[in-house]
């Protein structure tokens, strides 16, 4: 790689990089003067759209540097848009009700009973469904939007990929109860939805998969999400045995079971085909960089 490139992907990381220190320090300020005496969900769902807007500013901005729209950093808008985030809401919903009956057959969870009914179940469908799509848009733009684009450039795709699943495993090290096996699965995790973004050519199949995943633990199961059982859960699942085979208090990603389905997700996916020519500017990006 010619010297010029190289220090120039350097520099645009590091202004990146400053950018998000400089308005992730304005979010904080700007949480803890309006939004400290809200309750903990509203202000936890508060934060998750600030910070989210953190990275888009920063993003727009390395976009009017590079010349480029910003839709080449993962999120286009086109007619594949809704088509693959419902692709990647049905893998992923799939994919833990497998996980779920596996481990029913194992002796290791219970579904439980309904637990909310009426309109009650209805509102907290909603609440969860909004709540864990501002989730995982935001955490997909945060960990595999600029910062891999940037990282792949000068890189190569997959050492960047290792870097971004260490940064997003770390970012769940405060998580409650959180195991060793936990953030092996959350790195593993990571690597997931780096393939999802090489085989799609955007970030949409992942943020569905991304959203679903937590909505269907959280509402529909009623099972630990990240070491957190929330309140207004469709069902009452409940986990037993050994720790490292259930999850445990952690959940799904704290069992060796889930492992072992992330690699036959690996497997699966790595068969899909990758994105079409023409299809969004984020498959552009990935052709040209020959990610």
């Amino acid at each position: 790689m010619p010297g010029t490139l190289r220090l120039r992907w350097v520099g645009h990381l590091a202004i990146f990089v400053a950018l998000v220190l400089l308005l992730t320090a304005c979010k904080s300020a700007l949480v803890h003067v309006f939004l400290s005496r809200w309750s903990d969900g509203a202000q936890y769902l508060a934060d998750k759209i600030l910070r989210f807007g953190v990275y888009l500013i920063a993003g727009a901005i390395m976009a009017r540097l590079e010349s480029k729209s910003i839709a080449a950093y993962g999120l286009p808008v086109t007619r594949t848009l809704v088509p693959r985030f419902i692709r990647g809401a049905v893998i992923s919903f799939l994919g833990l009700t497998a996980f779920l009956l596996l481990s029913r057959a194992a002796g290791l969870f219970h579904f439980g009973s309904v637990v909310t009914h009426g309109v009650d179940a209805w509102k907290w469908c909603a609440i969860y469904v909004f709540a864990f799509l501002v989730v995982a848009v935001e955490e997909e733009f945060q960990y595999r939007g600029y910062l891999l684009y940037a990282l792949a450039r000068g890189i190569g795709f997959w050492p960047a990929a290792i870097v971004s699943s260490v940064v997003f495993a770390y970012g769940h090290l405060e998580n409650p109860g959180e195991t060793w096996l936990g953030i092996l699965n959350l790195f593993l995790s990571g690597l997931l939805f780096c393939l999802l973004l090489r085989r799609s050519g955007d970030l949409w199949l992942p943020i569905g998969f991304h959203a679903s995943w937590d909505w269907a633990q959280t509402y529909l199961y009623g099972i630990p999400d990240s070491g957190r059982t929330l309140p207004g859960h469709l069902f009452g699942g409940s986990f037993s045995g050994p720790v490292w085979l259930s999850g445990g208090m952690v959940g799904p990603e704290g069992s060796a079971i889930l492992t072992l389905l992330l690699i036959l997700f690996w497997l699966g996916i790595a068969r899909m085909k990758g994105p079409s020519t023409g299809e969004s500017l984020g498959s552009l990006r990935l052709k040209r960089q020959s990610l």
